[in-house]
């Protein structure tokens, strides 16, 4: 699939601006995908129509008619009912793909893609005001749009529809396709692209530690491609629970962005409540009634044009005004707001949060650890976006957890865990670190084991690893939250194959000498070729 991506962001170089045929492309990649989904189930309808099986479940006998059978496949409600989206027969791939190829005459490429787009969102109202409608603009021309959609023919996807009928799920495809854009295109303009798409291991390992249930109302105030409503999804599922029984509320300030993530979510069948439009969480809240079970968010670091001027005393900053130079805190303060009593949030930061007293930064973290808010912080290894290498770290807060009425994390009045997972992770390529599962596992069992979840043991503080840290000691380090303070350094290990320090001081000395006398023989040899001539 990355090749075939990469291909066909080649056809578009020097045409569209980076930023720009991303999402031209991943339109074109949701127009496939949808219809190659729909195609299976109107397959699956039309082989149980023939066979009799649907009407024998339906306690009929005998076979279906053929005018039966084009009006069942064409029954929007068969799809929908199923989790898919019903694709009008003008707006199906197999359309534009005739079109490309030249073999339908009449309205250029360009206008079949934007009507099959227009016809795809009327027939499914969640998806109004999402998908591009640019194919006809000229900027792209005919043959670079029909050479495009054949190498785009070539995508192939998983099955979707499952035996019952219904849809499956899916991977995070629209998420994929999204970090693979940023990582080759906007890392080399330098453009500051990774806080749109989370890492997938991050994404897990946030999920994993708060531990979405069905039934709970999960809010991403920085929601980006949607990749942690994915997340949730999933946990749910594999959990025992029904993963359609969530709420799931963003919000998304970028244009593109947010499309994108009603593209992305509409593809794994999530209904989320993403605003009225996209817009700022600062500024133009979308959900301001809302209190969250879960909050979780990986906000843009260190941003300084977030206009905290604009704001200045708010009722969010209950620990503090955040300086108008860094949103950091001001990021915290929101998702500790949209926090229903007894809630819990997740939130990934820089490094920095955990140390820096700029702009009374120091005063709002003092201020949080004081009200006991803070259950957990998780030092990440390096080098896990692909796009910024600045260091991050994870924040858990429990709302409640030092007045008694948090039931998240139990009999830890007063603590924090310190996690440092700096040193897990393996190496995917040269310049990109991921969290493995065991990795993940790891950190997120710890933290079950603390907060007293069922069934997660007894925990034990771990050197260089973890441990339970009390707000004195803290204050004693002046209210800095980083890990590596508190786990200190691990106990080395013994090697009982390694070499006495005696004998290792005699062998290097030989091999020193050597060294020297085989040096004085090179330079008598040189200083003999060097006299003759």
């Amino acid at each position: 699939m990355k090749a075939i991506l990469w291909k066909s962001a080649d056809k578009l170089r020097g045409t569209l601006d980076a930023a720009e045929y991303k999402h031209f492309v991943l339109g074109l990649v949701f127009l496939k995908y949808v219809s190659v989904a729909m195609a299976e189930k109107r397959a699956q309808l039309e082989a149980q129509l023939r066979d009799g099986s649907m009407l024998a479940g339906l306690g009929l006998e005998g076979r279906a008619s053929e005018e039966l059978i084009l009006k069942t496949v064409e029954d929007r409600r068969q799809y929908t009912g199923a989790g898919l989206f019903y694709v009008p027969p003008a707006a199906r791939w197999e359309v534009v793909m005739e079109r490309a190829k030249g073999t339908l005459d009449g309205p250029s490429l360009g206008e079949v893609i934007n009507a099959a787009m227009d016809t795809i969102e009327k027939a499914n109202p969640s998806l109004k005001d999402t998908l591009p409608d640019n194919y006809n603009s000229q900027r792209v021309n005919e043959t670079t749009l029909a050479g495009l959609v054949q190498l785009l023919d070539r995508l192939e996807f998983q099955s979707q529809v499952g035996e019952d009928g219904r849809r499956t799920g899916a991977r995070d495809l629209m998420g994929e396709v999204y970090e693979y854009f940023l990582e080759q295109f906007a890392i080399a303009e330098g453009r500051n692209a990774g806080q749109f798409f989370t890492p997938e291991s991050i994404v897990r390992l946030l999920v994993e530690m708060l531990e979405p249930k069905e039934g709970e109302r999960v809010l991403d105030p920085a929601c980006g491609s949607g990749g942690m409503f994915v997340q949730t999804e999933k946990f749910i599922d594999t959990h025992g629970g029904d993963r359609f029984n969530v709420s799931v509320f963003g919000q998304e300030r970028s244009l593109t962005t947010w499309r994108l993530a009603k593209m992305n979510l509409a593809i794994h069948g999530i209904e989320a409540n993403l605003g009225e439009e996209p817009a700022d969480s600062f500024h133009e809240d979308q959900h301001p009634d809302l209190k969250a079970d879960v909050v979780l968010a990986n906000p843009p670091f260190n941003i300084s044009d977030w206009g905290g001027e604009r704001l200045g005393i708010d009722d969010r900053w209950v620990y503090g005004v955040p300086p108008v130079g860094n949103a950091n805190f001001a990021w915290i303060q929101l998702m500790v707001s949209k926090l229903r009593p007894g809630g819990r949030a997740g939130i990934v930061l820089a490094n920095g949060s955990m140390s820096s007293k700029s702009g009374g930064e120091g005063d709002i973290r003092r201020r949080m650890l004081e009200d006991d808010l803070v259950a957990c912080m998780v030092a990440l290894p390096g080098q896990l976006f692909r796009s910024t290498q600045i260091p991050a770290c994870l924040w858990f807060l429990a709302e409640g957890k030092g007045r008694g009425h948090g039931e998240w994390v139990q009999g830890r009045k007063g603590e924090v865990l310190f996690i440092d997972a700096s040193r897990l992770g393996t190496m995917k390529e040269r310049t990109h670190r991921e969290l493995k599962t065991p990795d993940v596992e790891r950190v997120a069992s710890t933290f079950r084991a603390w907060r007293g979840a069922s069934g997660a043991g007894a925990y034990t503080d771990v050197p260089g690893f973890c441990r339970s840290a009390s707000l004195e000691e803290i204050r004693q380090n002046d209210f800095m939250l980083t890990p590596g303070r508190y786990v200190k350094a691990a106990e080395p290990e013994g090697d009982p194959d390694a070499e006495p320090v005696g004998a290792k001081v005699e062998r290097l000395t030989k091999e020193l000498f050597s060294q020297f006398e085989e040096a004085g023989r090179l330079e008598a040899v040189v200083r003999e070729q060097v006299g003759r001539l």
